[in-house]
Order: structure tokens, then C-alpha cells, then sequence
């Protein structure tokens, strides 16, 4: 068990999984529809094998370019600790027990069930034919938001779909930011990347720009329901988190890319969300009155 966490890098879950609890609770707090337990574990569940299932899908998928880099030589698979096909068959494993539990929320997630796996696998082809991947992989975690939405609701709505394009813009701009340490070796493996595309200035330019996005997006949610002060709060700390992270990278200085991709932003993701959370508990029991612009 401890190989296989190690495999999916598990401790990354801490990115997705709280924007995952605010399209649950947002969908719990903004419509007629209650809260149950059993939804709720499903779409932990959900997440959890879907996340699984693209993390070991990414590192058998890029075994051989893994073996080769050597910031990714240590993995698991080249290192010899999971085998190519136990990785396989992890991810078979858990795409399977992904659409198995989509089957027993709703018909609308079991029949997206497919298209959500075609997501999160198909990031892990991208690097070899487009720069665009960041976005791939911003894509499939902003599915996050909109899927525990619809885990409740079974249906489409505008709200979460403003988390979801922040989470898209967010993990898109330091996906960019994490891509700066491979810049040469891409190159050299004839890999697509922002930065080995545009280079390392350039690339952090549009990783400014893809977080100025996220956070309007983190803000656009105020105009259209109500929200307390610490949902404000929660947009300051968020906000400040993608500017430290900038201020910590430089195009001559990566020595504390790594620093920035977790720490920062897996202290963003929860603080955030931990905020909201509590905003909408205070919220619902009428503790004080909700703000909308």
C-alpha cells in the first residue's frame, strides 16, 4: 500500500480534494437538495480512484522519459519498486471502481464517468505533441468543483463552474512554474512545455496572467450568491498565496520551485476551502448576515 500511495504521489490529492468539499457543500448550501453521508463518501471515493487512476496511468505512461530525466529517475517504476504492469493494472483497477461508483450517485455521473477518465488519463499523452498540457492537467483537476456538484444535484449549474475555472487557471499557472526545472531536458527529449516553449520568462508571464484569472474567477462567485466575510477573507488569503509563489521563482533562481508548488499551494487550496466551508456553515445557520454585490 505504502508503494502504491508513494506511486500516485498521494499527498498531491491535497490540491483537488478541497475544491472537491466546496462544489459539494456549495451545491448543498445553494440549492434544495440536503446533505447525505452516503454522496458525500462517494465522492470522496470518486475522487480518490480517479486521482489514482491518472497518476499511475502518468507514470507508466512516461516510464522511459522518467528513466532518462534525473530530477524523475527515483520514481517508482524506474527505480524498480512498482512494475509496469502492476502500475497497469492499478489503473485499470481503479477506473473501474471509478465508473462502478458514478453508477450508484446519478445517471448524469455515471454516463460522464467515461469522459471524465478520457481527461485525467489523456493529460499524460500531451507533453509529447502539445505545450498546451499545463491546461490538460488544469482541465482535469477543475473537474473537481463541477463533479461533487453534480454528485448532489445531478445537474449543470453556473456557480461551481467559476471554482472549477479557477482551479483550471490555478493548477495550469504552477504546473508552468513546477515545468521550469525540466526546460533543458525537454528540449533535448523533444517534449512540449510552456517552458521549453517560450522560456523561462515568458513562461512565468503567462503563468502571472493564467493566476490574475484564477483569482477573478475566485471572486465572480460574490456576484451571484451570498457570502459572508469570511468567503473575503478567504479570496485575500488565496490571492496572496499566488503572489508569494511568484515572488519565490525566478527565471535564475528555481531553487525553490519546489517549495512553491507544494507548500504554497497546498496551503492555499485548504485554507481556502476551509474558509468558504465555514462561510457557508455560518451561512446556513444564520450567524450573520451574508454579503452580495
Amino acid at each position: 500500500m505504502k508503494k502504491y500511495l508513494s506511486l500516485v504521489t498521494f499527498s498531491h490529492t491535497i490540491f483537488a480534494m478541497p475544491f472537491a468539499f466546496i462544489g459539494f457543500f456549495l451545491a448543498v448550501t445553494t440549492t434544495t437538495h440536503t446533505f447525505e453521508w452516503p454522496k458525500l463518501v462517494m465522492m470522496v471515493l470518486c475522487m480518490v480512484f480517479a486521482r489514482n487512476s491518472a497518476m499511475a496511468f502518468n507514470r507508466y505512461l512516461d516510464r522511459e522519459i522518467d528513466a532518462k530525466n534525473p530530477r524523475t529517475k527515483v520514481r517508482d517504476i524506474p527505480a524498480g519498486r512498482i512494475s509496469a504492469a502492476s502500475a497497469l493494472t492499478f489503473t485499470i483497477a481503479n477506473c473501474l471502481l471509478f465508473i462502478a461508483t458514478t453508477y450508484f450517485i446519478n445517471t448524469l455521473c455515471f454516463y460522464l464517468s467515461p469522459v471524465a477518465l478520457l481527461v485525467v488519463l489523456g493529460y499524460s499523452a500531451t507533453k509529447r505533441f502539445t505545450a498546451l498540457c499545463h491546461l490538460v492537467l488544469g482541465l482535469g483537476l477543475s473537474l473537481a468543483p463541477i463533479g461533487a456538484y453534480l454528485v448532489v444535484t445531478g445537474e449543470f449549474a453556473l456557480l461551481p463552474i467559476f471554482f472549477s475555472l479557477a482551479v483550471l487557471c490555478w493548477v495550469s499557472g504552477f504546473d508552468i512554474i513546477y515545468a521550469l526545472q525540466d526546460e533543458d531536458f525537454d528540449r533535448t527529449e523533444n517534449l512540449h512545455s510552456i517552458p521549453a516553449w517560450l522560456g523561462k520568462v515568458n513562461a512565468l508571464r503567462l503563468s502571472t496572467f493564467l493566476h490574475v484569472l484564477s483569482a477573478i474567477f475566485i471572486v465572480l462567485p460574490v456576484f451571484y450568491t451570498q457570502v459572508g466575510l469570511l468567503y473575503y477573507v478567504g479570496i485575500l488569503f488565496f490571492c496572496i498565496m499566488l503572489t508569494y509563489q511568484h515572488l519565490l521563482v525566478k527565471p535564475n533562481d528555481l531553487s525553490r520551485v519546489n517549495f512553491a508548488f507544494m507548500t504554497t499551494n497546498g496551503i492555499a487550496s485548504v485554507v481556502f476551502a476551509s474558509l468558504f466551508l465555514l462561510d457557508r456553515t455560518l451561512l446556513l445557520h444564520g450567524l450573520f448576515m451574508g454579503i452580495k454585490l
